[in-house]
């Protein structure tokens, strides 16, 4: 009978689960086309970037709050006293990457507009995809290697100079939680070519938003800002395990049970 009982809330709560999850994608994809058109308008009529971007991160605002409200997926961020101060101080953010969760997340609570780096072929995914292409951020062919490296690194010092900081995933894909992707050097051989100060950050929101997983589950997901870690006269492999050890570090720490 215990074990009865058991399976009903198990089942229970998947059934709510996939209630909350439906309603969340259905308002994502219903808010998502007023401000895609506003953006468009926006660039049509020559407005300022920084007003393209306010719109768009309004956008992502308004996602996260919806996670919290529908699906009770609620935040909590450390060390933002660790972000560097000033309109203009540069920096390139190195963040954990287990869900979409954190892209929404990242422009609706840091103090400078970002510049994302991402794979070109978001530019044509209908909506989102269409707003990201008029937003002042660094898309790049990963099949041209070489090619892409300059492209970021070019576009990424006009980006800094601006006060705009660039934010990247080292992993480059979502991982699983508890696992550990391949810290690729690119964040890093750009913060040592401008100079600026390389930001890790650990997100645990594979708790609650699991990679490629439709049902998304109510908690706590835990955002760590790191310490600045200066990147002048330093060797960007060098850098990037420096980057890779806080990282993991932190995440044993704020999700213990998904490392046992």
């Amino acid at each position: 009978m215990e074990n009865h009982h058991k399976g009903e809330r198990t089942l229970l709560t998947m059934l709510v689960s996939a209630v909350r999850s439906v309603t969340h994608l259905l308002w994502m994809a219903v808010t998502v086309i007023p401000y895609t058109l506003a953006i468009l308008l926006a660039s049509a009529l020559g407005l300022r970037q920084s007003i393209v971007y306010r719109i768009a991160a309004a956008w992502l605002s308004l996602s996260v709050s919806g996670a919290r409200v529908i699906l009770g997926i609620h935040t909590h961020v450390s060390g933002m006293d660790n972000l560097p101060l000033g309109a203009k101080s540069p920096a390139v953010l190195l963040v954990k990457h287990q869900s979409t969760f954190e892209t929404f997340l990242m422009p609706a609570i840091m103090p400078h507009p970002l510049a994302y780096v991402f794979k070109k072929e978001l530019l044509y995914v209908p909506f989102f995809g269409w707003s990201i292409g008029r937003l002042d951020m660094i898309h790049i062919d990963r099949s041209l290697r070489t090619q892409a490296f300059k492209r970021v690194v070019a576009q990424g010092k006009e980006r800094l100079a601006q006060g705009v900081w660039i934010i990247m995933f080292p992993e480059g894909t979502r991982i699983e939680r508890g696992q550990k992707g391949v810290y690729e050097t690119s964040g890093t051989r750009l913060a040592v070519q401008t100079g600026a100060p390389v930001i890790p950050i650990a997100v645990t929101s594979g708790k609650c938003w699991p990679r490629r997983a439709f049902l998304k589950t109510p908690g706590v997901v835990e955002v760590s800002v790191g310490k600045p870690i200066p990147s002048i006269g330093r060797h960007h492999k060098e850098l990037m395990q420096e980057v890779e050890d806080w990282i993991e570090a932190e995440m044993r720490r704020l999700d213990p049970e998904a490392y046992h």
